[in-house]
């Protein structure tokens, strides 16, 4: 007589269905209850407070059933250590935005055109080619910086209803390591050339910097600015050799142990009381900041989403990457190159940092270490066509991949994992909070 499976616990059973599309599903209906906004305001003010109190409620209720908090605690360290390295990596980026929009004075944002775009003349070609329909939905705001950022957060819960393979804080050390390093190689890089912003008013509409340029532009840039004899002889001589008026000084506020800050971030004389707080109120650069931060962002939750969870709803999301990008670029966010290396950059870099969550194949490995031992008792029941012994050396295969719990460390546990889902959901809220703008 052939035995049932016992029943799966509340609430298991439930949310089995996450195993397969049920993940999917909810990221579309995030992003589509979040679309409503745009729609109808009074049904978006309902619907959006409801859906996330029941993905909170969902994952707070499959806490008690989770079974690898073992390798959360040991991937803990990493996902702090990846936290703060971001952080750092986010505000040598803050310090390279304001000296790049800073460096050159406002005269440069306001006189300087953009550069020639061919994509952004491809797109407005297919406005006069394409039906109404599509163009309005090319044009629409479906999906935005902190959409991803919450499916990225939504990928990383799925771990507890087994649909991810653990552990979720190493799946999110992988995320922010890789986005540390592609901000550092963001700000190297469009430090290194300054380019013309797409939207040149952009700069007198944030900003309060001097209208006039920092001294080594006064000295090293503007004099051979424009007149082609006068760049062909700074490279014959290879040295300054305009003589330049008198620097014009700027304001030097009192930052303490900070002052050297000032002359890469130039304040004003109304908003220099903190230098912080001037980096918080910049909202971003104004000059082209090549490769795009947002796309950035964009494609490695695609690509986290893709080897971790795969199906559908990975097209779904690199469908809407490519929308977000060509909004980016008929939106005049970005040039086309920015979209364009931001994605394969971060492409390369998620490949490159596979190493920080490689639970995937340690599991794999233990129970193939597990069947090769047992492969002899197995091959004997099979002979004997004894099924029931078939199926407890399975199940030892299936446990041999799994962590051990050690339940002395119970309580131990039970506080990491309140203190985890705690301050997991306190950055969600915090993270929407603040990239909200974009």
């Amino acid at each position: 007589m052939r035995r049932s499976p016992p029943p799966r616990p509340w609430p298991a059973a439930i949310f089995a269905s996450l195993r397969g599309g049920g993940l999917g599903v909810a990221a579309v209906a995030y992003i589509g209850v979040d679309y409503l906004r745009h729609l109808s305001q009074p049904w978006h003010e309902r619907l959006q407070p409801a859906l996330w109190a029941a993905l909170a409620i969902v994952a707070v209720a499959r806490v008690p059933f989770y079974r690898h908090w073992a390798a959360e605690v040991r991937s803990a360290l990493p996902f702090v250590a990846a936290m703060l390295f971001m952080l750092a990596a986010l505000l040598f980026e803050a310090l390279s935005v304001r000296f790049v929009t800073a460096v050159l004075g406002l005269d440069w944002h306001r006189n300087t055109p953009p550069l020639p775009d061919t994509g952004q003349w491809l797109l407005l070609a297919l406005n006069e080619k394409l039906p109404h329909t599509l163009v309005e939905i090319l044009r629409a705001r479906i999906i935005g910086l902190h959409h991803f950022l919450m499916l990225f957060m939504m990928l990383a819960f799925s771990v507890l209803f087994d649909s991810v393979k653990a552990p979720g804080l190493g799946l999110g050390a992988r995320y922010m390591f890789t986005m540390g390093i592609g901000r550092l190689l963001r700000a190297i890089t469009f430090v290194s050339t300054i380019l013309p912003s797409a939207r040149p008013w952009c700069a007198s509409a944030r900003y309060t910097i001097p209208a006039y340029p920092h001294h080594w532009a006064q000295k090293y840039y503007v004099p051979y600015a424009s007149d082609a004899t006068s760049i062909r002889q700074l490279i014959h001589l290879d040295m300054a050799y305009e003589r330049v008026a008198a620097y014009i000084d700027d304001p030097r506020p009192d930052w303490g142990s900070m002052n050297f800050l000032i002359d890469f971030l130039r304040p004003s004389a109304f908003e220099g009381s903190s230098w912080y707080n001037l980096l918080k109120r910049a909202g971003g650069g104004c000059n082209d900041l090549l490769y795009s931060g947002h796309m950035l962002v964009a494609v490695l939750t695609a690509m986290a989403w893709t080897e971790a969870y795969g199906g559908f709803s990975s097209a779904i999301i690199w469908l809407l990457v490519m929308h977000s990008a060509q909004r980016e670029i008929r939106e005049r966010h970005h040039y086309s190159v920015d979209c364009i290396v931001a994605i394969y950059v971060g492409i390369l870099l998620w490949k490159m940092t596979g190493f920080i969550w490689p639970m995937k194949n340690k599991s794999r490995d233990r129970k193939l270490d597990k069947l090769e031992k047992i492969q002899s008792r197995l091959m004997q029941a099979a002979k004997d066509s004894d099924m029931e012994e078939v199926r407890e050396l399975l199940k030892e295969v299936e446990l041999g991949g799994q962590e051990k719990q050690n339940s002395s460390n119970s309580k131990a546990m039970w506080l990491f994992s309140g203190a985890t889902i705690f301050s997991t959901l306190t950055i969600v809220l915090l993270a929407f909070t603040w990239t909200d703008d974009g």
